[in-house]
């Protein structure tokens, strides 16, 4: 009786409709049609995730491993025959550390000017009072389609004295249309109107209204197209090879594509005996994949810090009841 009582008031009562539930209810009314699809989806979650990852960690073994053995097809999930000469000769190049700082430079100012142009124009296009809006937004959509093509824009960027300087990297990609028109989408279906009105019986300007009550609310926003521009900078390879010749002012990209051609030439060419010439391949080879390491490390380590707000403002305003 007491046992019965003691259970009675820790379980809790429910209404007449209210059904208890069972967590393994679903596993037990799951038919085995159920159970096969369930297996085959786990499978090709599975092989999708091994497909993606594992080109990346094959990378970074080889660099780290004999590049007779990898040639070979003997290295498969761990480093083998250790090796570290390959970064050694990339680190010990003076180049790469210009390089790194040029880059660093270029994406945190570029980043930086980005954003400071994107949000308040995404911001302005949002609004349904700003009456040129619609024209403005075929002009910068306009734009996506159409350009004027590589020498145009050089002779455009010699006559505004553009040419081997950082803010080649810098001014010319202020506004990426794409990354203003996901910017705008968000404002228009993330931010209530309510909001704006309830601003306004405040006090608050367009300006105010924008910086303390829409960008604190746009954190995730902000984060996804700050991480757009930052790989874009960061990954930017045809402005420095076709814009700039001043060695001292090119990014980490061509510089390390100039160690890998430089390396590579002096293995097809290294002494007259077959042993130098292997010798010296197999360093380029090992320089090879710390360059990809190299180059995309910072990514790497700067991607799980966002990893929330970029899934979260990817799917905001996608879907709306």
């Amino acid at each position: 009786m007491s046992a019965s009582i003691a259970q009675g008031s820790v379980a809790p009562r429910l209404s007449g409709g209210d059904v208890p539930f069972n967590k393994h209810r679903r596993f037990k009314q799951q038919s085995v049609g159920d159970w096969v699809v369930d297996i085959v989806i786990g499978l090709l979650v599975v092989v999708i995730v091994f497909a993606i990852i594992y080109p990346l960690w094959f990378i970074i073994i080889a660099s780290f491993s004999d590049q007779t053995l990898v040639s070979t097809g003997k290295v498969f999930a761990v480093p083998l025959g250790f090796q570290i000469g390959g970064y050694l000769k990339i680190f010990a190049d003076t180049r790469i550390w210009l390089g790194y700082w040029n880059t660093i430079v270029y994406t945190v100012l570029g980043t930086a000017l980005n954003m400071v142009v994107t949000m308040p124009a995404a911001f302005a296009l949002s609004r349904r009072e700003f009456k040129p809006r619609r024209v403005l937004m075929f002009f910068f959509t306009f734009t996506m389609f159409f350009a004027g093509g590589i020498i145009p824009n050089y002779l455009l960027y010699k006559q505004l004295h553009l040419l081997n300087t950082m803010w080649v990297f810098i001014i010319p990609c202020a506004v990426n249309v794409f990354n203003l028109i996901i910017a705008r989408s968000f404002f228009e279906t993330s931010i209530p109107e309510e909001l704006h009105d309830a601003a306004q019986i405040d006090g608050l300007s367009y300006g105010g209204y924008f910086m303390k009550v829409v960008l604190p609310l746009s954190a995730a926003i902000i984060a996804v197209i700050g991480l757009y521009y930052f790989v874009q900078h960061w990954n930017d390879y045809m402005t420095g090879l076709i814009y700039v010749r001043d060695a001292s002012k090119q990014p980490l990209q061509l510089v390390l594509q100039n160690i890998l051609i430089s390396n590579q030439t002096q293995a097809g060419g290294a002494g007259t005996g077959g042993a130098s010439i292997a010798v010296q391949q197999q360093l380029a080879d090992q320089i090879k994949y710390g360059v990809i390491i190299v180059s995309t490390l910072p990514l790497l380590v700067l991607y799980p810090f966002l990893q929330k707000y970029f899934n979260k403002g990817v799917m905001i305003g996608a879907v709306k009841g």
